[in-house]
Formats: structure tokens, C-alpha cells, sequence
């Protein structure tokens, strides 16, 4: 008798339990749905929330009808899922997991005590599973509408030496190899060849984004703190190590080196490496025995903050990889974003690559004067400036700026002509003189912090029967442009559209805004409310909440004082990663991301009032409270995430995507990436399932017809077929690889070699680490 009555109270208080879970439940779904449908949203949550209170009552009541209350809302729940989402697995994920899971224990009476109903539960769950797997997989099925015969480059009379000689393999940025050793066919049987790790792990800003060059069999690199390592190619045994001694800001970068040498010449320095620092210095360094060449500047290093004026520690470097070509290093630099009105210069400037003396300067705002500020001046203050990569057509004699924007971002009352004209643009410079030959605006008034950040590629197209010079510029907002390198002008149409109004008081916007039309758009979504996303139907109610809370109006919304969504965000569309190109099949790679971010800006008293200041360490600009000092506002901007930091907007978060050049239409694109690194709170989640993810990083193409990339918030390095899209290889990685990948051949034992920077990522979440990792062919007996 006594075991009876202990199994009917404890029956009673998990039956209590239970009632008080979906009361809970109940509340939160009556109360946000309330909310959501006063802001003009769904009905659902609030009908929802109702359902779920009459259940917990009659199950508090011991009352079974509560058992079929449950499943009349989890009826209404799947039509409503259906009708929002459609049969896409993730859109049916958020809004019907949670509620199934619940609903087994809601059930759970019946389903015990009658056999056969708990059999036709778990039936009908693994079916529901398996079909929601089987979508899943379907839903990383490559979209490709016009593949047909696979693309097969002509043939080419020698193939390159097996260098990688540039960030982007040449000037050009192309990031396309010539070698051939590691097709389609044997790729899957790439192996771990070697690890060199750095000794320097980042675990705040931007982390190891380093693309090594191979040049004379030798293998260079450096970390973040501009610590340069040469290497054997062909084990990665280290052969010397060269410690500028920086005092690295928590933002510092260094994503590549130059180099130089001087032909038929021997001797020390003969042959250099050119590296700028994140304490603002230009250097050389001998290539063969890592010290700094006493001939350039004073002892191996020009300082680049001569000219500046004064400048904050961490607020002004130069982080992507120094251009060289015509005897000079030419370079930009980085910028603090957000800070205040009047930041260091983003003038250009080159100098002479075996003796560091200056040579030209562009400073926009003095088009009539390219030397050296006299004592007591400086470069003016304020204006765009380029922390990307650049590139150069010698025989054009051009080289080719991917343009920031004035700070700060998200205010431009203050911008001089020069900076409106230059700001987020792509703009050729004389390469002997510094002087503008044109150039091209992809956004126009930028308060979105749509700063040009890709590197330029470069790339000759056959159009109208003949070969043009044509250059490729990757932007954030997701647009592509294809210009004549030579003039500027569009070589596929660029239509200008009607965007939102309303700027924030005392600033304005421009009626419309460039689109290139003559292109695939890398993403022309605009954002609903149905296009809010969560893993439980409670956080995506939080960020349906939240989108209606905000302002947007489609792309270029304004930011202001009522909170708007700016989408793709600052993370892109296409950021610093940019694109690759097989120069032979014409076809263009491009991954990017989908986004979104949420901003808001304060009035000045009230951000006095809540101690906003300017960053003294050259530390985030994003995601916190941004200054703007000089400016009636300042700003709150970050990702838009739900409280347990799962984007607000739904899958596919990350795309890799192929264009044919030729037809100018996506020959095939897919999501790039797995959910197995991602989860709320940054947990890992270790679950593989093709969803797309954010990614940071570019790829790279070889002559065999392989895209390697790794760029993913999954830590993996990935090689795929460009003509058709097929997965081909996938190697773990110990932390993001959110470098460009880059690949050569040691002279050694005539290997091919793909190599990557696994450094991680703190925005990103992907862990950190100080690891180089090879892949190549396994060795023949």
C-alpha cells in the first residue's frame, strides 16, 4: 500500500511540475505575443501562449483533456509552421522542436500507459526526424541552374615555378594557382603533412589571418604582434624567426607579406621581406637571414606615423599585406572606426622598396600637393582609407585602392568633397605619380560602414570580341562590380535604385544607391518578420519582437534614434576575404555572409550621461558603446542576436557561390559550412548539419578545377570541384581558419602543398590558436 500511495505522489508532482513548466511557458508566449501583436506582428504566439495556459490549468487539475488541449496547439503550430515556412527544415526547426519535445511529456500519461500509443508516438517521431534530416541534407544540395559541361582551361605552353609570391599569389589577387598536382581525383587523399605553431595566441580582435608566400623555396609568415617566421616548405621546420618588438594593439593584424630582390644581385638584403607593423612601422628584413636590412630607412624600418600628426596608440597601422611593384612599397593603413571626428589620415603613400625614402603621397584633400607635410603639419585628418589589400596592372602603370569611409562610419555631416567623392570606393591611382586616374563609388554618402575592404582582382575577359581589362571589386552590401581597369567605367550594368529616407537629424542620405544588375546579387533578401529565426519558438518571438521594434525598410535603411536593422551587416555580404578567380574557365568564387546587424544612436547628453568615451587602447569598435565624439551622436551597433546569441535572422548564415564570367549567371552555390562549432552561448553544438555559417576569409583556385577555403565559424579547411559544386575534402582544423589558404610546390620532393593559418576567431567564436597546418599528397615510395 505504502509503494502505491509514494507512486501517486509522485505522480502528482511531476504532474505539478509539469503544469507550472507550461504555465511558465504559457506566460512568456501570452505576454510577448501580446507584445508582438500591438507592434502589428503574428497572432500565433499569443493564440499559442492561450492554448498552452488552458492545458497547464486542466493538467494542474489532473484533468487528461489538458493532454488534448496541448495537441490541438501543437496542430495549429504545424499549420501555421507550414504556411510561414514552408517545407525549409531549419524554418520548421524553430517553430516546431520545442513545442514536440514538450509535447512528449505533456503526453506522457497516455503514451504509458497505452502500448500502442507510445508505439505510434516514436513512429511518428522517427519519421518527423528522419524526413527533417533527410530536408537538411537536401537543403545543402548545390542550386545550380546552369551547369553543363565542365569548364576545361586551354592549354598553356609552361606552368609557373610553384610560388606563391603575393598575398593573392600576384598582384593581380587573383588567388588562382597554375599548379596542377591535386585535381578532383585524388584530393580525397590530401593528408596532414605538417604543423608549425607560432607561439602567439590571440584571444580578443582580429586573430592569425596570416596567407604566407612561398618564394625560393622558403616559406614566410607573420602573427599578429608581426613576429616573421621562414620556414621549410617542405616539413615546416623553422629556419629563423625575426621579433619586431611591437607593442601589438588587441585589434592588431598582420594578414601578408611583401617581397622584393633585386635580380641578378647577391649579397645581404639581395632579396628582402617587406613587413608593416601594428606600431605603424615599415620594414625590411633579409630573406635569408631574417635581419633587418640596415639600407632601408634607419636600421631596416621607416616609421609610418611621420607626417600623421598625433595619433593614439593602436588607432593607426597598416594590417593586410603591403603592394609592391615599380620599385615601391605603396600602402594605406587602418583606422580606428567609430572614435571621433578628425582620426589619423587615410592618405596613401609609397616608398622606395630598397631604401624606404618617401616617393609620393595621395592626400585627397591636397589633390595639388603629393610630397612630405612640412614641420608642424600633417596629412589631413578624417579622410577615407584603405586597410585592405591592394593590387596593381603594371602595364596600365595603375594601382588599384579599396576605399574605406571618413571617420566615423555612421555619421557624415562633417565629410569634406574629397572624402564624399572617394569614400567606399574603388579607386586607381598613377603609380609613378599617386595622382587619381578614377574612380568608383559603390556606396554613396556610406553611414552604414559598407567600407570597400576586398581586395580588387584583376582579371583580362573576352566582351564584344575582344579582350578587355577588367577588374572585379567584392562589396559588403553583397554587390559585385565589374569595371574596365583601364577607365572605370561598368563593364556590367550598374543601375542606381530608390533607397530609404530619413537620415539621422543634421546628416542626410543620398536618393539612391549603386546595384549591379549586370551580376548575381549575393543576396537580395529583404527582411520580414516570417524571416526571424531561433532555435526555440520563445527566442525567435524575442527577435520577432525586436524586429518590429526597429526600423527597416530594405537595404541602405538609415540608421537613427529608433533603432534600425541594417542588413547584410558590417560583416558582410563580401568582407576583407574578397574573391578568387580561375582566370582559365572565367569563373568567379565569392563566399559571403547573411547577416544582420542592429543599431541604434544616442544623443550626445545622454551618452555623456552614460560615460561614452573614446577607446584609449585601440581595442573593439563594435559590438560596445562607439564614441563619435565630434558628432551629435553615439552609437550602438552589433550583430543582431537573440539573448542566447543565435542570429535573429534564419539560415543560411554563410554561402560559397561560383559565377560563370562568361554568362555572367551563378553557375552553383550552396551553404558553406556545418552547425558543429555554433550553438547558443558559443557552445560547440558538434552536430555536422549543413546550415551555412558566418565566415571571415578568402579561397583560393587551382588549374585542376579545386576551391580551397576555410573562412567558416566551423573549423575546417574545405576543397571543392568549381564546375560542379561537390564537396571533394574536408580537414579539421584546431581553431577557424579564417585565413586566405594559399598552395605551392616544394622543390624538395615535387609536392603540391595546401596551407592555411588555423588562428581562430574571438567575434566569430571559433576558438584560438597559433597553428600553421600543411596538407599534401602522401608521399611517394
Amino acid at each position: 500500500m505504502q509503494a502505491a500511495a509514494d507512486k501517486i505522489e509522485s505522480a502528482g508532482f511531476f504532474r505539478k511540475l509539469l503544469s507550472a513548466v507550461l504555465a511558465l511557458v504559457a506566460l512568456v508566449l501570452i505576454a510577448g505575443g501580446a507584445q508582438l501583436a500591438f507592434l502589428g506582428g503574428s497572432l500565433y504566439y499569443l493564440a499559442a501562449g492561450l492554448l498552452v495556459a488552458a492545458s497547464a490549468w486542466l493538467i494542474f487539475k489532473g484533468d487528461r483533456r489538458g493532454i488534448w488541449v496541448y495537441g490541438a496547439m501543437l496542430l495549429v503550430t504545424l499549420l501555421w509552421a507550414l504556411w510561414e515556412g514552408g517545407l525549409d527544415p531549419w524554418r520548421l526547426q524553430s517553430r516546431l522542436f520545442g513545442p514536440v519535445v514538450l509535447g512528449v511529456w505533456v503526453a506522457w500519461p497516455l503514451l504509458a500507459q497505452h502500448r500502442r500509443y507510445l508505439i505510434g508516438a516514436i513512429a511518428a517521431l522517427g519519421l518527423l526526424l528522419a524526413g527533417w534530416i533527410y530536408g537538411v541534407s537536401r537543403y545543402a544540395v548545390i542550386s545550380a541552374p546552369e551547369i553543363a559541361e565542365a569548364k576545361v582551361p586551354a592549354a598553356t605552353a609552361a606552368l609557373a615555378s610553384g610560388e606563391w609570391r603575393n598575398y593573392g599569389n600576384d598582384i593581380a589577387g587573383s588567388r588562382h594557382s597554375p599548379q596542377a598536382q591535386i585535381t578532383p581525383q585524388n584530393v580525397g587523399q590530401l593528408e596532414h603533412a605538417w604543423t608549425y605553431r607560432t607561439g602567439v595566441i590571440k584571444t580578443n580582435g582580429m586573430g592569425f589571418e596570416a596567407t604566407p608566400i612561398m618564394i625560393d623555396d622558403t616559406l614566410y609568415l607573420c602573427t599578429s604582434n608581426n613576429i616573421v617566421s621562414a620556414l621549410d616548405p617542405e616539413t615546416g621546420v623553422k629556419r629563423w624567426v625575426f621579433d619586431p618588438k611591437v607593442k601589438a594593439p588587441p585589434s592588431g593584424a598582420c594578414r601578408g607579406l611583401g617581397s622584393h630582390e633585386v635580380p641578378e644581385a647577391t649579397g645581404a638584403c639581395s632579396k628582402r621581406v617587406i613587413m608593416n607593423t601594428v606600431d605603424a612601422r615599415l620594414m625590411a628584413i633579409d630573406a635569408v637571414t631574417g635581419q633587418p636590412c640596415a639600407d632601408f630607412g634607419v636600421n631596416g624600418s621607416v616609421d609610418l606615423k611621420k607626417g600623421m600628426g598625433h595619433v593614439i596608440q593602436g588607432y593607426y597601422y597598416v594590417s593586410s599585406a603591403p603592394l609592391i611593384t615599380k620599385g615601391k612599397v605603396i600602402i594605406g593603413g587602418w583606422v580606428f572606426d567609430g572614435q571621433y571626428v578628425g582620426e589619423p589620415s587615410g592618405v596613401i603613400r609609397a616608398f622606395d622598396v630598397m631604401t624606404g625614402k618617401f616617393v609620393w603621397a595621395w592626400d585627397m584633400d591636397r589633390p595639388d600637393f603629393s610630397g612630405e607635410p612640412p614641420e608642424g603639419q600633417h596629412y589631413s585628418r578624417g579622410t577615407p582609407n584603405v586597410w585592405g589589400t591592394m593590387s596593381a596592372d603594371e602595364q596600365l602603370g595603375l594601382v588599384y585602392l579599396p576605399m574605406g569611409n571618413s571617420t566615423p562610419d555612421y555619421w557624415g555631416a562633417h565629410r569634406s568633397p574629397a572624402s564624399e567623392k572617394y569614400s567606399s570606393s574603388v579607386t586607381a591611382l598613377d603609380v609613378e605619380t599617386g595622382k587619381p586616374r578614377w574612380t568608383f563609388q559603390t556606396v554613396h554618402h556610406d553611414i552604414w560602414d559598407y567600407d570597400v575592404s576586398a581586395q580588387p582582382t584583376l582579371v583580362d575577359l573576352p566582351i564584344g570580341g575582344k579582350t578587355v581589362p577588367a577588374l572585379i571589386q567584392a562589396t559588403k552590401q553583397g554587390q559585385v562590380f565589374l569595371l574596365n581597369r583601364a577607365d572605370g567605367t561598368p563593364l556590367a550594368d550598374v543601375e542606381e535604385r530608390a533607397v530609404p529616407q530619413g537620415p539621422p537629424p543634421g546628416d542626410w542620405v543620398t536618393p539612391t544607391q549603386p546595384f549591379s544588375t549586370g551580376l548575381p546579387s549575393f543576396d537580395a533578401t529583404v527582411l520580414t518578420e516570417r524571416h526571424m529565426w531561433g532555435l526555440t519558438p520563445i527566442d525567435q518571438l524575442w527577435c520577432r519582437i525586436k524586429f518590429k521594434q526597429a526600423r527597416y525598410e530594405g537595404p541602405f535603411t538609415p540608421p537613427g534614434v529608433k533603432p534600425s536593422i541594417t542588413y547584410p551587416s558590417y560583416l558582410g555580404g563580401i568582407n576583407w576575404g574578397g574573391v578568387s578567380i580561375d582566370p582559365d574557365r572565367r569563373l568567379l568564387v565569392v563566399n559571403w555572409s547573411r547577416m544582420a546587424n542592429y543599431t541604434s544612436i544616442v544623443p550626445r547628453k545622454e551618452a555623456d550621461k552614460m560615460g561614452v568615451e573614446i577607446s584609449m587602447d585601440g581595442g573593439a569598435h563594435v559590438g560596445v558603446p562607439v564614441a563619435q565624439m565630434g558628432t551629435p551622436y553615439a552609437l550602438f551597433t552589433g550583430a543582431f542576436l537573440s539573448p542566447i546569441d543565435v542570429p535573429c535572422t534564419e539560415p543560411p548564415f554563410g554561402k560559397i557561390t561560383v559565377v560563370d564570367l562568361d554568362t555572367r549567371k551563378i553557375l552553383w552555390e550552396k551553404p558553406l559550412g556545418t552547425g558543429a562549432d555554433s550553438g547558443p552561448w558559443a557552445l560547440r553544438s558538434h552536430v555536422p548539419l549543413p546550415m551555412g555559417v558566418p565566415n571571415t576569409g578568402g579561397s583560393i583556385t587551382t588549374r585542376s578545377g579545386l576551391v580551397f577555403i576555410g573562412a567558416t565559424q566551423e573549423r575546417a579547411l574545405r576543397a571543392f570541384d568549381i564546375n560542379t559544386g561537390n564537396l571533394l575534402w574536408r580537414a579539421p582544423l584546431p581553431a577557424g581558419g579564417h585565413a586566405t589558404p594559399m598552395t605551392y610546390v616544394s622543390k624538395k620532393s615535387g609536392r603540391q602543398f595546401v596551407v592555411i593559418a588555423a588562428g581562430g576567431s574571438a567575434p566569430l567564436y571559433s576558438g584560438y590558436g597559433d597553428y600553421v597546418m600543411a596538407f599534401a599528397l602522401p608521399k611517394k615510395e
